[in-house]
């Protein structure tokens, strides 16, 4: 599925950006089963927000319970002073999270696809295993930063194996909150650890290494339907959407099983469960 110049550059950078891998008709199909699941959210049995920031604290019951389901989360900015939403539930949503890819078929549709497991394969996923799926919804005006961090945070697996696959469902610009990464930054160490411990959770601080910063960072906009794959290990980050358009994305964390995968991780599954790779 990649030609040997990709692979090297994977393998040098710590990601890639494959243009026009899913086409209008797959996306529109995901698009409108995310509003579908929004369209049903009643708010009032629960108000979860999603930060990346102070996770630690901000972890609750409603958070950790989406391990193996299907959740909506709230844009940290979406509500008032009065505790009110300011704008239309459609338009504060901040993302679905985490199991689509089991238990939704049209997000099952989207997510088993031959091509995805040939990729995983070319960048050395042999045995693909998909933990994690997130809808992203990077709402206009109020679409929250995701401060600077490393997918194997919540993904521990020794050696270090998590995967990201990262879909562009609208073009991502640097307007409206596009990834930011750091060329080469999956060589270095890995800073933290999320770790669950039954209802409760901490960040383990592991290394002391600065984040990148504006002279060493790049922008990795890219056009609607573009798969941008990147490693575990690889610093990345994404602004505040202060646009009038929403740049939404839908995002899979896949490990290769031969790799041992830490108990300690926030998600785990069993045989009622079991994790599955792409086919």
């Amino acid at each position: 599925m990649l030609t040997e110049a990709q692979k090297l550059q994977y393998q040098r950078d710590g990601y890639l950006v494959l243009p026009g891998f899913k086409n209008a008709t797959e996306i529109a199909a995901l698009r409108a089963r995310a509003a579908q699941i929004v369209d049903a959210f009643d708010p009032s049995a629960a108000a979860g927000i999603f930060t990346t920031r102070e996770q630690e604290q901000r972890a609750d019951a409603y958070f950790l319970g989406s391990d193996n389901t299907i959740r909506c989360f709230f844009e940290e900015e979406a509500f008032g002073p009065d505790g009110q939403l300011q704008q239309d539930k459609s338009l504060s949503i901040n993302k679905i999270g985490h199991a689509m890819h089991d238990l939704d078929p049209v997000f099952r549709a989207f997510s088993a696809d031959a091509r995805l497991a040939a990729v995983a394969r070319d960048l050395g996923l042999e045995q693909a295993q998909v933990w994690q799926s997130m809808y992203i919804f990077k709402q206009p005006g109020i679409g929250g930063e995701v401060r600077w961090h490393q997918d194997a945070t919540y993904f521990d697996t020794d050696p270090v194996t998590v995967t990201t696959f990262w879909f562009a469902l609208e073009d991502a610009t640097r307007d409206n909150g596009c990834l930011w990464a750091e060329p080469g930054g999956h060589r270095g160490p890995m800073r933290e650890r999320f770790l669950r411990h039954g209802d409760k959770v901490t960040m383990e601080k592991l290394d002391a290494t600065p984040w990148p910063d504006g002279r060493t960072a790049v922008p990795l906009a890219c056009q609607a339907g573009s798969l941008v794959c990147f490693h575990g290990l690889l610093p990345h980050y994404s602004a505040p959407n202060r646009s009038p358009v929403s740049r939404h994305a839908y995002t899979l964390h896949v490990t290769d099983g031969r790799s041992s995968y830490s108990p300690r991780n926030w998600i785990q599954r069993d045989a009622a469960l079991p994790v599955r790779g792409f086919l």
